[in-house]
């Protein structure tokens, strides 16, 4: 006789637990204090075993038959039900565990020793802030383009495309780290770099070389009334043309004034190499003045209202705003002010002009050139450098040949 459903609803207590049998090995263990759960006996490899479907009502009689079922195919394929089941559940946890974020995390833990501290940080910060949120619950083994897309397009819609480009590059490295290490088997992410729009670079506002003098007057007479700081900020930046994230977090213990000579640890390098900046007698007389107000503060340039912080990195910038020189120039433009004007009307060569810009030699061989001859002729050009901007602002006007194109 069939077992239906009102025979379970209605299954009467009893002091002993009985059982109900449904066929196929199914039956309905009804319990003295009224529970009643879902059991199926059968046999495998000559062992009698047991398998719990769970509890009635909340597994319906068609439910459990419909769990019977596909146990029994199982054993048809000479595998044993309640092993599969204890594989399906431990894998159902492993996903659970093994999710976006936590795979993302582990990727970060591991790479961020190769990476600055600041970087590392801005990494995790747009992840927890862009990407966590919408799949980093998901099992990474989940996880289909259009998720990742979803997510990165939502940054696109505020109109931070680098930043989406940027997190698509995470996330590929992310997936890449957790195919290697066995936690996923394919990377989504590897083919959707054209569904996003793409980064129109925008080049730093610089003036043009005739545009110096009137730059040079501009930080001369303070009618702005600037810092005494960001002035000098503004000359060496244009006597050093360095990064000004280099310039502003640059504490003394870096520089050899003796020898007329900066050196920029690797870690502050956005090519992280090592990069020596030879300084002229005019950058040496800007640097003394500062060391004798600053030096206590250990920062080249402290921050007018905290000393223990380095200056804002939009110091310069609005200092030049105030000068009248807002979408004229930035603090990254002296770097190419002095790309142009030195090439043009000093007559060095690209090599020598793009070594103190630190721009990364491409070979073995460029980069010994680079230690063997690059250095002396880069100290002789900063010198000549100073001395045309000081000709520059005492004859109110740009030299042009002033120097004979060098060897």
């Amino acid at each position: 006789m069939t077992l239906t459903n009102l025979q379970c609803k209605n299954a009467k207590l009893a002091e002993k637990a009985y059982k109900l049998a449904a066929g196929r090995g199914l039956y309905l263990h009804v319990m003295p204090n009224g529970a009643k759960y879902w059991r199926m006996k059968y046999r495998f490899a000559g062992k009698e075993k047991l398998l719990a479907f769970g509890v009635y009502p909340e597994i319906s009689l068609k439910e459990a038959e419909e769990r019977c079922t596909e146990a029994r195919k199982l054993l048809e394929q000479n595998i044993d039900p309640l092993k599969a089941k204890k594989d399906n559940k431990e894998n159902a946890e492993e996903r659970a565990t093994n999710t976006f974020e936590s795979t993302a995390r582990e990727w970060h833990d591991n790479f961020k020793h190769k990476w600055t501290p600041r970087h590392a940080d801005t990494v995790l910060r747009r992840l927890e802030r862009d990407v966590f949120p919408e799949i980093g619950y998901m099992p990474i083994t989940e996880i289909k383009p259009r998720n990742v897309i979803k997510a990165l397009k939502k940054v696109q819609s505020r109109g931070a495309y680098e930043p989406a480009h940027r997190l698509r590059q995470y996330c590929n490295q992310i997936f890449a780290y957790a195919i290697i290490n066995e936690k996923a088997e394919i990377n989504p992410v590897s083919d959707i770099g054209m569904v996003l729009k793409p980064v129109v670079k925008k080049h730093y506002a610089c003036i043009d070389t005739k545009e110096i003098p009137e730059l040079l007057n501009a930080i001369t007479r303070n009618d702005a009334r600037l810092h005494v700081d960001t002035r000098h900020a503004m000359r060496l930046l244009m006597l050093t043309f360095v990064r000004t994230k280099e310039l502003i977090e640059a504490t003394w213990d870096e520089f050899d004034l003796d020898n007329a000579q900066w050196i920029i640890p690797a870690e502050r390098m956005k090519m992280r190499n090592e990069h020596v900046v030879p300084l002229s007698k005019q950058a040496i007389d800007i640097l003394k003045d500062l060391k004798s107000r600053n030096e206590e503060w250990g920062w080249i340039f402290p921050g007018h209202h905290s000393p223990r912080k380095h200056m804002s990195n939009n110091t310069v910038l609005k200092g030049l705003e105030r000068l009248g020189f807002k979408g004229r120039m930035t603090g990254h433009g002296f770097r190419a002010l002095a790309m142009t004007t030195i090439k043009e009307n000093l007559n060095y060569r690209h090599e020598v002009i793009d070594r103190q810009l630190a721009h990364a030699p491409q070979s073995m061989v460029q980069r010994a050139y680079d230690r063997a001859q690059f250095l002396n002729e880069r100290k002789k050009m900063m010198q000549e450098w100073a001395n045309y901007l000081d000709d520059i602002a005492q004859n109110k006007t740009v030299i042009v040949g002033k120097f004979p194109k060098k060897a």
